[in-house]
């Protein structure tokens, strides 16, 4: 493994699934092109949590866009974080809020956006979006504005 690479623990190793909320899994990297604004893009349709009244089991895609700073998630240590919220129980609004500020923490990110679009259950679908913008900076403005506009032109729901 090259030297960029050795502190990654988990890439190219036989997989070890977590499925209790564990953030500790995450890693990341550095950005080979930090001089570029450009949009990273992750979606995990297998995504599941359980509510925290009935412990039933609540089935997500999790959307995940972002403009990395210095750093960049390392995408098996992303999978297998997401996976740890398996037999997590959380409202919908709580993971999707936990997501990006577990996410803010370890890459300190330009920008980044999280939504959730969960399966409905008892006849009613919820889709949290969360987003937040390196304040100070022009996507702190960024963040304000897809904020404000971030659905104004749905695109066709395909996962329910």
């Amino acid at each position: 493994m090259d030297r960029e690479n050795e502190g990654l623990k988990n890439l190219g190793k036989k997989t070890n699934y977590e499925f209790n909320y564990t953030p500790e899994v995450l890693e990341r990297f550095n950005n080979k092109h930090v001089e570029n604004d450009y949009f990273i893009k992750f979606n995990c349709p297998e995504f599941t949590s359980l509510c925290p009244i009935t412990g039933q089991p609540d089935f997500a895609t999790i959307y995940i866009s972002y403009i990395p700073d210095k750093y960049c998630v390392e995408s098996k240590s992303l999978k297998l974080y997401l996976f740890s919220f398996r037999n997590h129980g959380d409202f919908h609004e709580d993971c999707v809020n936990i997501i990006m500020k577990d996410l803010v923490k370890l890459l300190n990110p330009r920008y980044i956006e999280v939504w959730g679009k969960f399966l409905p259950r008892g006849g009613l679908s919820i889709d949290p979006y969360a987003n937040y913008g390196m304040p100070g900076t022009k996507y702190e403005k960024m963040a304000e504005n897809r904020l404000m506009n971030h659905d104004m032109y749905p695109e066709v729901i395909t996962n329910r």
